[in-house]
């Protein structure tokens, strides 16, 4: 699909996406959604996981096993 500034495409029935502006590699979005929706940028959400996943606690038993091995 191809937009040009000033354009839309609708995503379902409640969500809009318009081209706002186009400069070389850039582009600007205007995102019109309900409020229940979130709306979040793919490498924010990426990045929250990866942060999630790495301050989930570690049981005892797996560190101290990691630690015999480590000491061999």
């Amino acid at each position: 699909m191809r937009r040009r500034a000033g354009e839309s495409f609708m995503i379902g029935d409640g969500i809009e996406i318009e081209v706002l502006e186009v400069s070389g590699s850039r582009v600007k979005l205007g995102i019109v959604a309900p409020e229940m929706c979130l709306i979040v940028r793919k490498e924010a959400k990426i990045t929250r996981e990866t942060n999630l996943t790495a301050a989930r606690a570690v049981d005892q038993a797996a560190i101290t096993s990691l630690l015999s091995r480590l000491a061999r």
